[in-house]
Protein backbone atom coordinates (compact mmCIF):
# COMPACT_ATOMS: atom_id res chain seq x y z
CA UNK A 1 0.00 0.00 0.00
CA UNK A 2 2.86 2.35 1.11
CA UNK A 3 4.44 1.94 -2.75
CA UNK A 4 1.00 2.78 -4.19
CA UNK A 5 1.16 5.69 -2.49
CA UNK A 6 4.37 7.13 -3.30
CA UNK A 7 3.53 6.02 -6.97
CA UNK A 8 0.42 8.38 -6.92
CA UNK A 9 2.46 11.04 -5.02
CA UNK A 10 5.14 11.29 -7.90
CA UNK A 11 2.21 11.15 -10.74
CA UNK A 12 0.77 14.10 -9.34
CA UNK A 13 3.88 15.95 -8.79
CA UNK A 14 5.08 15.22 -11.92
CA UNK A 15 1.16 16.77 -13.27
CA UNK A 16 1.93 19.59 -11.41
CA UNK A 17 5.16 20.60 -12.73
CA UNK A 18 3.88 20.11 -16.53
CA UNK A 19 0.90 22.51 -15.42
CA UNK A 20 3.22 25.10 -14.05
CA UNK A 21 5.39 25.25 -16.86
CA UNK A 22 2.04 25.22 -19.40
CA UNK A 23 0.89 28.46 -17.40
CA UNK A 24 4.58 29.99 -17.64
CA UNK A 25 4.94 29.81 -21.42
CA UNK A 26 0.82 31.01 -21.75
CA UNK A 27 2.23 34.03 -19.81
CA UNK A 28 4.99 34.93 -22.02
CA UNK A 29 3.46 34.28 -25.48
CA UNK A 30 0.53 36.51 -23.81
CA UNK A 31 3.53 39.06 -23.02
CA UNK A 32 4.61 39.51 -26.99
CA UNK A 33 3.55 41.74 -29.47
CA UNK A 34 0.86 40.72 -31.71
CA UNK A 35 2.45 42.50 -34.54
CA UNK A 36 4.27 39.72 -36.07
CA UNK A 37 7.19 42.04 -37.66
CA UNK A 38 8.06 42.71 -34.20
CA UNK A 39 7.77 39.13 -32.95
CA UNK A 40 11.50 38.18 -33.98
CA UNK A 41 12.99 35.15 -31.90
CA UNK A 42 15.56 37.66 -30.75
CA UNK A 43 12.84 39.31 -28.49
CA UNK A 44 11.46 36.05 -27.18
CA UNK A 45 12.62 35.59 -23.51
CA UNK A 46 14.83 32.67 -22.75
CA UNK A 47 15.60 32.19 -27.11
CA UNK A 48 18.93 32.27 -27.97
CA UNK A 49 19.34 35.32 -30.87
CA UNK A 50 20.49 33.33 -34.12
CA UNK A 51 21.83 35.48 -37.26
CA UNK A 52 19.54 35.03 -40.04
CA UNK A 53 18.46 37.56 -43.02
CA UNK A 54 16.03 39.58 -41.12
CA UNK A 55 18.44 40.85 -38.58
CA UNK A 56 20.70 41.97 -41.27
CA UNK A 57 19.15 45.44 -40.34
CA UNK A 58 20.60 45.07 -36.63
CA UNK A 59 24.41 44.13 -37.87
CA UNK A 60 25.72 48.08 -37.29
CA UNK A 61 24.72 48.06 -33.78
CA UNK A 62 25.95 44.43 -33.18
CA UNK A 63 29.54 45.49 -34.49
CA UNK A 64 29.28 48.95 -32.78
CA UNK A 65 32.82 50.12 -31.60
CA UNK A 66 34.74 53.01 -31.13
CA UNK A 67 37.27 53.77 -34.23
CA UNK A 68 38.60 56.78 -35.08
CA UNK A 69 36.41 58.27 -37.58
CA UNK A 70 35.97 61.89 -38.91
CA UNK A 71 32.19 60.91 -37.16
CA UNK A 72 31.39 58.94 -34.52
CA UNK A 73 27.67 59.35 -34.54
CA UNK A 74 25.25 57.32 -36.27
CA UNK A 75 23.96 59.14 -39.19
CA UNK A 76 26.53 62.01 -40.93
CA UNK A 77 23.48 63.96 -41.36
CA UNK A 78 23.52 65.07 -37.26
CA UNK A 79 26.98 66.26 -38.09
CA UNK A 80 25.87 68.31 -41.18
CA UNK A 81 23.17 69.42 -38.63
CA UNK A 82 25.29 70.48 -35.99
CA UNK A 83 27.62 72.73 -37.91
CA UNK A 84 24.98 74.31 -40.80
CA UNK A 85 22.44 75.32 -38.38
CA UNK A 86 21.88 76.49 -34.48
CA UNK A 87 18.47 75.14 -34.55
CA UNK A 88 19.87 71.23 -35.59
CA UNK A 89 20.70 68.46 -33.02
CA UNK A 90 22.89 70.98 -31.50
CA UNK A 91 20.28 72.31 -29.59
CA UNK A 92 19.68 69.78 -27.39
CA UNK A 93 22.90 70.26 -25.47
CA UNK A 94 20.88 73.47 -24.28
CA UNK A 95 18.91 72.50 -21.81
CA UNK A 96 15.36 74.40 -21.21
CA UNK A 97 14.33 76.42 -18.50
CA UNK A 98 11.55 73.44 -16.92
CA UNK A 99 14.80 71.56 -16.07
CA UNK A 100 15.38 73.72 -12.67
CA UNK A 101 13.77 74.63 -9.77
CA UNK A 102 11.85 77.80 -10.05
CA UNK A 103 13.17 80.42 -8.02
CA UNK A 104 10.74 80.51 -5.60
CA UNK A 105 12.59 82.70 -3.52
CA UNK A 106 12.15 86.29 -2.80
CA UNK A 107 14.23 89.45 -2.64
CA UNK A 108 13.56 90.91 0.87
CA UNK A 109 15.69 93.72 -0.17
CA UNK A 110 14.25 94.91 -3.35
CA UNK A 111 12.75 97.86 -2.13
CA UNK A 112 15.58 99.06 -0.06
CA UNK A 113 17.72 101.95 -1.29
CA UNK A 114 19.95 101.75 1.26
CA UNK A 115 20.36 105.33 1.23
CA UNK A 116 22.73 105.22 4.51
CA UNK A 117 25.04 103.33 2.29
CA UNK A 118 25.14 105.56 0.09
CA UNK A 119 25.92 108.23 3.00
CA UNK A 120 28.81 106.70 4.63
CA UNK A 121 30.15 106.14 1.28
CA UNK A 122 29.75 109.60 0.09
CA UNK A 123 31.40 110.38 3.22
CA UNK A 124 34.25 108.40 3.92
CA UNK A 125 35.33 109.54 0.03
CA UNK A 126 35.29 112.62 0.88
CA UNK A 127 37.40 112.50 4.24
CA UNK A 128 40.01 109.81 2.75
CA UNK A 129 40.67 111.48 -0.61
CA UNK A 130 43.40 113.71 0.69
CA UNK A 131 45.29 111.34 2.47
CA UNK A 132 44.73 109.43 -0.25
CA UNK A 133 46.39 112.20 -2.28
CA UNK A 134 49.21 112.45 -0.03
CA UNK A 135 50.07 108.85 -0.08
CA UNK A 136 50.35 108.04 -4.04
CA UNK A 137 52.20 111.59 -4.16
CA UNK A 138 54.29 110.35 -1.60
CA UNK A 139 55.16 107.29 -3.29
CA UNK A 140 55.05 109.24 -6.79
CA UNK A 141 52.73 106.23 -8.49
CA UNK A 142 50.07 108.41 -9.27
CA UNK A 143 50.91 108.53 -12.94
CA UNK A 144 53.10 105.42 -12.92
CA UNK A 145 51.85 102.54 -15.45
CA UNK A 146 51.18 99.94 -13.58
CA UNK A 147 53.66 97.30 -13.35
CA UNK A 148 53.59 94.13 -16.13
CA UNK A 149 55.70 90.37 -16.34
CA UNK A 150 57.32 91.70 -19.29
CA UNK A 151 58.85 94.77 -17.28
CA UNK A 152 59.66 92.25 -14.06
CA UNK A 153 61.09 89.39 -16.28
CA UNK A 154 63.97 88.86 -19.16
CA UNK A 155 61.00 88.19 -21.60
CA UNK A 156 59.58 91.08 -23.11
CA UNK A 157 56.85 91.82 -25.25
CA UNK A 158 58.00 92.53 -29.14
CA UNK A 159 55.64 93.39 -32.06
CA UNK A 160 55.83 90.01 -33.10
CA UNK A 161 54.98 88.53 -29.88
CA UNK A 162 51.75 85.94 -29.83
CA UNK A 163 48.18 86.90 -28.71
CA UNK A 164 49.26 84.22 -25.69
CA UNK A 165 52.36 86.49 -25.11
CA UNK A 166 50.37 89.93 -25.34
CA UNK A 167 47.95 88.60 -22.37
CA UNK A 168 50.74 86.78 -20.38
CA UNK A 169 53.45 89.00 -19.88
CA UNK A 170 50.25 91.86 -20.51
CA UNK A 171 49.21 90.56 -16.52
CA UNK A 172 50.19 93.41 -14.01
CA UNK A 173 50.71 93.80 -9.96
CA UNK A 174 47.08 95.60 -10.09
CA UNK A 175 44.85 93.17 -12.46
CA UNK A 176 45.15 90.29 -14.99
CA UNK A 177 43.70 91.71 -18.19
CA UNK A 178 43.13 95.90 -18.70
CA UNK A 179 40.00 97.32 -18.02
CA UNK A 180 39.42 97.75 -22.04
CA UNK A 181 40.21 93.81 -22.60
CA UNK A 182 40.82 93.98 -26.31
CA UNK A 183 43.56 91.41 -25.72
CA UNK A 184 41.23 88.94 -23.73
CA UNK A 185 37.89 89.51 -26.23
CA UNK A 186 40.31 88.23 -28.94
CA UNK A 187 41.84 85.90 -26.67
CA UNK A 188 38.27 84.28 -25.48
CA UNK A 189 37.88 84.17 -30.01
CA UNK A 190 40.84 82.24 -30.53
CA UNK A 191 39.96 79.59 -28.10
CA UNK A 192 36.70 78.92 -29.31
CA UNK A 193 37.69 78.16 -32.80
CA UNK A 194 41.30 77.10 -33.00
CA UNK A 195 42.19 73.75 -34.06
CA UNK A 196 43.62 71.66 -31.09
CA UNK A 197 46.93 69.74 -31.74
CA UNK A 198 47.58 67.65 -28.55
CA UNK A 199 45.88 67.13 -25.07
CA UNK A 200 47.31 65.36 -22.05
CA UNK A 201 44.86 64.48 -18.53
CA UNK A 202 45.86 67.59 -15.98
CA UNK A 203 47.43 65.75 -12.77
CA UNK A 204 45.94 66.39 -9.29
CA UNK A 205 42.64 67.58 -8.51
CA UNK A 206 39.76 65.97 -7.63
CA UNK A 207 37.71 65.75 -10.96
CA UNK A 208 38.38 65.38 -14.32
CA UNK A 209 40.27 68.08 -16.39
CA UNK A 210 42.57 67.92 -19.54
CA UNK A 211 45.42 70.40 -20.95
CA UNK A 212 44.54 71.51 -24.65
CA UNK A 213 47.33 72.54 -26.99
CA UNK A 214 46.53 74.77 -29.84
CA UNK A 215 47.97 75.03 -33.11
CA UNK A 216 49.57 78.66 -32.49
CA UNK A 217 50.86 77.18 -29.29
CA UNK A 218 48.82 78.09 -26.55
CA UNK A 219 47.40 76.32 -24.36
CA UNK A 220 43.94 76.11 -22.18
CA UNK A 221 42.55 74.21 -19.35
CA UNK A 222 39.54 71.79 -20.56
CA UNK A 223 36.58 71.34 -18.35
CA UNK A 224 34.11 69.14 -19.42
CA UNK A 225 29.82 69.19 -19.36
CA UNK A 226 29.07 66.61 -16.33
CA UNK A 227 25.26 67.64 -16.36
CA UNK A 228 22.47 70.09 -18.00
CA UNK A 229 22.42 73.73 -16.85
CA UNK A 230 19.16 72.54 -15.18
CA UNK A 231 21.34 70.25 -12.65
CA UNK A 232 21.73 71.60 -9.26
CA UNK A 233 23.87 70.74 -6.47
CA UNK A 234 22.73 67.55 -5.03
CA UNK A 235 20.86 67.73 -1.54
CA UNK A 236 23.15 65.02 0.71
CA UNK A 237 26.27 66.67 -1.17
CA UNK A 238 29.15 68.24 0.87
CA UNK A 239 30.78 70.76 -0.90
CA UNK A 240 34.21 69.11 -1.24
CA UNK A 241 31.90 66.25 -3.29
CA UNK A 242 30.21 68.81 -5.20
CA UNK A 243 30.67 68.09 -9.16
CA UNK A 244 32.45 71.01 -11.07
CA UNK A 245 29.98 72.51 -13.82
CA UNK A 246 31.88 73.85 -16.59
CA UNK A 247 29.07 76.98 -16.95
CA UNK A 248 30.05 78.31 -13.31
CA UNK A 249 33.76 78.72 -14.57
CA UNK A 250 31.96 80.70 -17.93
CA UNK A 251 30.02 83.13 -15.32
CA UNK A 252 32.82 83.67 -13.05
CA UNK A 253 35.07 85.44 -15.32
CA UNK A 254 32.72 87.56 -16.49
CA UNK A 255 31.19 88.47 -12.81
CA UNK A 256 34.82 89.16 -11.47
CA UNK A 257 34.93 91.62 -14.72
CA UNK A 258 31.47 92.73 -14.02
CA UNK A 259 32.91 93.46 -10.18
CA UNK A 260 35.96 95.17 -12.00
CA UNK A 261 38.24 93.04 -10.08
CA UNK A 262 39.77 91.79 -13.29
CA UNK A 263 41.60 89.00 -11.54
CA UNK A 264 40.07 85.80 -12.95
CA UNK A 265 42.01 84.16 -15.95
CA UNK A 266 39.33 84.52 -19.38
CA UNK A 267 37.13 81.32 -19.86
CA UNK A 268 35.24 80.73 -22.46
CA UNK A 269 32.91 77.89 -23.80
CA UNK A 270 33.18 75.73 -26.43
CA UNK A 271 31.83 73.17 -28.24
CA UNK A 272 33.59 69.67 -29.15
CA UNK A 273 33.26 66.68 -31.39
CA UNK A 274 34.53 63.72 -28.82
CA UNK A 275 35.35 61.62 -31.46
CA UNK A 276 37.37 64.24 -33.88
CA UNK A 277 38.56 66.01 -31.72
CA UNK A 278 39.25 64.41 -28.79
CA UNK A 279 39.45 60.73 -29.17
CA UNK A 280 41.65 61.22 -32.02
CA UNK A 281 44.59 63.06 -29.56
CA UNK A 282 43.89 60.80 -26.77
CA UNK A 283 46.79 58.89 -25.10
CA UNK A 284 46.39 55.10 -24.01
CA UNK A 285 45.58 56.00 -20.22
CA UNK A 286 42.62 57.94 -21.57
CA UNK A 287 42.12 56.06 -24.66
CA UNK A 288 41.26 53.02 -22.66
CA UNK A 289 38.01 54.47 -20.77
CA UNK A 290 36.35 55.42 -24.00
CA UNK A 291 32.99 53.66 -24.10
CA UNK A 292 29.51 53.33 -26.02
CA UNK A 293 26.77 54.02 -23.56
CA UNK A 294 23.76 51.80 -23.46
CA UNK A 295 21.98 55.53 -24.93
CA UNK A 296 24.55 55.21 -27.93
CA UNK A 297 26.12 58.51 -26.98
CA UNK A 298 30.37 58.30 -26.78
CA UNK A 299 31.61 58.69 -23.33
CA UNK A 300 34.84 58.49 -21.01
CA UNK A 301 36.00 59.19 -17.52
CA UNK A 302 39.70 59.35 -17.21
CA UNK A 303 41.51 59.44 -14.00
CA UNK A 304 41.04 61.51 -11.05
CA UNK A 305 40.28 61.22 -7.14
CA UNK A 306 36.16 62.14 -7.36
CA UNK A 307 33.59 60.88 -10.72
CA UNK A 308 36.71 59.71 -12.88
CA UNK A 309 34.64 55.92 -13.05
CA UNK A 310 31.70 54.28 -15.59
CA UNK A 311 29.07 55.37 -13.55
CA UNK A 312 30.08 59.03 -13.37
CA UNK A 313 31.20 59.47 -17.27
CA UNK A 314 31.15 62.35 -19.53
CA UNK A 315 29.07 61.89 -22.40
CA UNK A 316 28.42 63.59 -25.55
CA UNK A 317 25.27 63.84 -27.39
CA UNK A 318 25.72 61.77 -29.03
CA UNK A 319 29.05 62.75 -29.44
CA UNK A 320 29.03 66.50 -29.01
CA UNK A 321 30.40 68.09 -25.70
CA UNK A 322 30.53 71.45 -23.76
CA UNK A 323 33.41 72.13 -22.28
CA UNK A 324 35.01 75.40 -20.81
CA UNK A 325 38.57 76.55 -21.79
CA UNK A 326 40.27 78.54 -19.54
CA UNK A 327 43.79 80.62 -20.68
CA UNK A 328 46.70 79.60 -18.78
CA UNK A 329 48.58 81.89 -17.19
CA UNK A 330 52.73 82.37 -17.91
CA UNK A 331 54.60 79.28 -17.34
CA UNK A 332 56.07 79.13 -13.81
CA UNK A 333 59.72 79.85 -15.16
CA UNK A 334 58.52 82.84 -16.49
CA UNK A 335 55.99 83.93 -13.06
CA UNK A 336 56.08 81.98 -10.54
CA UNK A 337 53.34 81.61 -8.18
CA UNK A 338 53.20 81.61 -4.25
CA UNK A 339 50.20 79.72 -2.81
CA UNK A 340 48.58 80.86 0.44
CA UNK A 341 46.14 78.71 2.99
CA UNK A 342 43.29 80.61 2.68
CA UNK A 343 42.27 82.07 6.50
CA UNK A 344 38.71 81.23 6.24
CA UNK A 345 39.34 77.96 4.82
CA UNK A 346 36.87 75.24 5.46
CA UNK A 347 37.14 71.47 7.60
CA UNK A 348 36.61 69.90 4.04
CA UNK A 349 35.16 67.07 6.55
CA UNK A 350 31.64 65.77 7.06
CA UNK A 351 31.85 66.50 10.63
CA UNK A 352 34.57 69.14 12.02
CA UNK A 353 34.23 72.93 12.12
CA UNK A 354 36.74 74.95 10.92
CA UNK A 355 38.17 77.66 13.77
CA UNK A 356 36.49 80.68 12.41
CA UNK A 357 32.80 78.84 12.40
CA UNK A 358 33.24 78.20 16.24
CA UNK A 359 34.81 82.04 17.33
CA UNK A 360 33.13 84.89 16.44
CA UNK A 361 36.57 86.89 17.29
CA UNK A 362 38.24 85.04 14.63
CA UNK A 363 39.06 88.41 12.32
CA UNK A 364 41.42 89.58 15.26
CA UNK A 365 43.54 86.36 15.34
CA UNK A 366 44.07 86.99 11.12
CA UNK A 367 44.69 90.82 12.06
CA UNK A 368 48.33 90.01 13.93
CA UNK A 369 49.69 87.88 10.74
CA UNK A 370 51.55 88.36 7.55
CA UNK A 371 50.11 89.78 5.54
CA UNK A 372 47.16 90.32 7.14
CA UNK A 373 48.34 93.13 9.48
CA UNK A 374 48.05 96.19 7.01
CA UNK A 375 47.79 96.75 3.50
CA UNK A 376 45.91 95.37 0.92
CA UNK A 377 45.63 91.38 1.45
CA UNK A 378 42.67 91.74 3.77
CA UNK A 379 40.93 93.42 1.73
CA UNK A 380 41.37 91.43 -1.31
CA UNK A 381 40.30 88.55 0.86
CA UNK A 382 37.08 91.03 1.96
CA UNK A 383 36.79 91.21 -1.91
CA UNK A 384 37.13 87.52 -2.45
CA UNK A 385 34.57 86.38 0.06
CA UNK A 386 32.04 89.00 -1.86
CA UNK A 387 32.64 87.44 -4.90
CA UNK A 388 32.06 83.49 -3.51
CA UNK A 389 28.72 84.92 -1.71
CA UNK A 390 27.41 85.74 -4.90
CA UNK A 391 28.27 82.81 -6.81
CA UNK A 392 27.48 80.44 -3.58
CA UNK A 393 31.32 79.30 -4.18
CA UNK A 394 32.12 77.28 -0.82
CA UNK A 395 35.16 75.91 -2.48
CA UNK A 396 38.22 78.45 -1.34
CA UNK A 397 40.75 76.80 0.01
CA UNK A 398 44.13 78.15 -1.19
CA UNK A 399 44.66 80.75 -3.26
CA UNK A 400 47.57 81.98 -5.35
CA UNK A 401 49.53 85.39 -5.97
CA UNK A 402 52.61 85.97 -8.56
CA UNK A 403 56.09 86.13 -6.72
CA UNK A 404 57.35 88.87 -9.13
CA UNK A 405 54.81 91.43 -7.20
CA UNK A 406 55.94 90.05 -3.84
CA UNK A 407 52.79 90.38 -0.84
CA UNK A 408 51.50 94.05 -2.44
CA UNK A 409 49.45 92.02 -5.27
CA UNK A 410 45.75 90.86 -5.62
CA UNK A 411 45.15 86.96 -5.18
CA UNK A 412 44.09 85.59 -8.42
CA UNK A 413 40.28 84.02 -8.72
CA UNK A 414 40.97 80.61 -9.99
CA UNK A 415 38.61 77.49 -10.27
CA UNK A 416 34.91 78.66 -9.71
CA UNK A 417 33.72 75.06 -10.58
CA UNK A 418 31.40 74.56 -7.29
CA UNK A 419 29.94 77.86 -7.70
CA UNK A 420 26.29 78.37 -9.12
CA UNK A 421 25.07 75.60 -7.78
CA UNK A 422 22.18 76.31 -5.59
CA UNK A 423 19.74 78.96 -6.93
CA UNK A 424 17.68 79.36 -3.71
CA UNK A 425 20.15 79.07 -1.25
CA UNK A 426 22.15 81.85 -0.02
CA UNK A 427 25.17 80.11 1.86
CA UNK A 428 25.89 83.18 4.29
CA UNK A 429 28.96 81.72 5.61
CA UNK A 430 30.72 82.55 2.86
CA UNK A 431 30.41 86.22 4.10
CA UNK A 432 32.26 84.95 7.26
CA UNK A 433 35.23 87.44 6.51
CA UNK A 434 33.11 90.12 5.86
CA UNK A 435 31.13 90.47 8.90
CA UNK A 436 33.51 89.15 11.44
CA UNK A 437 36.34 92.19 9.96
CA UNK A 438 33.68 94.07 8.88
CA UNK A 439 35.66 95.97 6.48
CA UNK A 440 35.46 96.63 2.75
CA UNK A 441 36.63 98.69 0.00
CA UNK A 442 35.05 101.50 -1.44
CA UNK A 443 35.11 100.32 -4.88
CA UNK A 444 34.09 97.50 -4.08
CA UNK A 445 31.20 98.58 -1.58
CA UNK A 446 30.26 101.28 -4.70
CA UNK A 447 29.68 98.55 -7.50
CA UNK A 448 27.54 96.67 -5.21
CA UNK A 449 25.75 99.43 -4.47
CA UNK A 450 25.10 101.07 -8.14
CA UNK A 451 24.17 97.00 -8.95
CA UNK A 452 21.21 97.37 -6.19
CA UNK A 453 20.25 100.98 -6.48
CA UNK A 454 21.45 101.63 -10.37
CA UNK A 455 19.51 101.79 -13.51
CA UNK A 456 20.61 98.01 -14.53
CA UNK A 457 20.82 95.09 -12.11
CA UNK A 458 23.68 92.82 -12.13
CA UNK A 459 21.61 90.44 -13.15
CA UNK A 460 20.97 92.34 -16.29
CA UNK A 461 24.50 92.85 -16.70
CA UNK A 462 25.91 88.97 -16.49
CA UNK A 463 22.98 88.05 -18.68
CA UNK A 464 23.99 90.67 -21.80
CA UNK A 465 27.75 89.47 -20.93
CA UNK A 466 26.70 85.86 -20.88
CA UNK A 467 25.27 86.90 -24.25
CA UNK A 468 28.74 87.03 -25.98
CA UNK A 469 29.75 83.36 -24.97
CA UNK A 470 29.24 80.64 -27.74
CA UNK A 471 27.29 78.43 -25.05
CA UNK A 472 24.56 80.77 -24.11
CA UNK A 473 22.67 80.49 -22.01
CA UNK A 474 25.28 80.14 -19.20
CA UNK A 475 23.27 80.36 -16.28
CA UNK A 476 18.94 80.25 -16.28
CA UNK A 477 17.49 82.61 -14.71
CA UNK A 478 17.01 81.61 -11.36
CA UNK A 479 20.59 81.60 -10.70
CA UNK A 480 20.79 85.70 -12.30
CA UNK A 481 17.73 86.94 -10.07
CA UNK A 482 19.94 85.29 -6.86
CA UNK A 483 22.66 87.62 -7.95
CA UNK A 484 20.25 90.40 -7.37
CA UNK A 485 19.16 89.04 -4.10
CA UNK A 486 22.55 88.91 -2.63
CA UNK A 487 23.95 92.08 -3.61
CA UNK A 488 21.39 93.18 -1.05
CA UNK A 489 22.20 90.60 1.79
CA UNK A 490 25.90 92.05 1.44
CA UNK A 491 24.96 95.39 1.59
CA UNK A 492 22.86 94.14 4.40
CA UNK A 493 26.19 93.27 6.41
CA UNK A 494 27.95 96.26 5.61
CA UNK A 495 24.92 98.41 7.07
CA UNK A 496 25.32 95.95 10.48
CA UNK A 497 28.46 96.79 10.16
CA UNK A 498 28.24 100.41 10.06
CA UNK A 499 25.62 100.21 12.98
CA UNK A 500 28.59 98.67 15.51
CA UNK A 501 31.30 100.63 14.57
CA UNK A 502 32.72 103.94 16.03
CA UNK A 503 33.71 105.28 12.71
CA UNK A 504 32.89 105.36 9.38
CA UNK A 505 36.29 105.06 7.90
CA UNK A 506 36.92 101.59 10.33
CA UNK A 507 34.98 99.75 7.74
CA UNK A 508 35.26 101.82 4.40
CA UNK A 509 38.38 101.93 2.86
CA UNK A 510 39.70 104.26 0.06
CA UNK A 511 42.87 103.54 -0.33
CA UNK A 512 44.69 99.91 1.07
CA UNK A 513 47.42 102.15 2.79
CA UNK A 514 44.92 103.33 5.31
CA UNK A 515 44.28 100.11 6.90
CA UNK A 516 46.51 98.90 9.52
CA UNK A 517 45.80 96.72 12.64
CA UNK A 518 48.32 99.01 14.62
CA UNK A 519 50.78 95.93 15.24
CA UNK A 520 53.78 94.51 13.46
CA UNK A 521 52.35 90.99 12.03
CA UNK A 522 53.98 88.07 13.06
CA UNK A 523 54.96 84.83 10.42
CA UNK A 524 52.54 82.33 10.49
CA UNK A 525 54.20 79.50 8.14
CA UNK A 526 50.85 77.38 8.40
CA UNK A 527 48.98 80.83 6.32
CA UNK A 528 51.73 81.02 4.43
Amino acid sequence: MKLKERIIMAALGFSVALVLISVVEVANLQRLPIDPQVTKPSQIHGVIKTSSQNDAKDAPFQQRNLQKTSMQSGDASVANDDKSSPTGSLSRLKPGPSSVVPSTKPNPYADDGFSDIFEALSKVITAQAPWKNILNNFKRDQHKKPTSIADMSFSQLLPNSTLWEQFQLGITNKYVYPEDGAVVNKLLSTMNTLKVISLEQKEGGTQFKLILDFEDGGQALFKPMRFPRGQETLPNHFYFTDFERHNAEIAAFHLDRLLGFRRAVPVVGRRFNITSEIYELAEQDLLKTFFISPAGNVCFHGKCSYYCDTSHAICGNPDMLEASLAAFLPPKAIAPRKTWRHPWRRSYHKRRKANWETDDEYCDIVREVKPYDKGRRLLDLMDMSVFDFLMGNMDRHHYETIKLFGNRTYPLHLDHGRGFGKANHDETSILAPLYQCCMIRSSTLSSLYRFHSGSVPLSKLMEEALDQDPLKPILLKPHLLALDRRVGMILQVVRSCLEGAEKISDVIFSHDDLYSSGNEGIEDKMWS
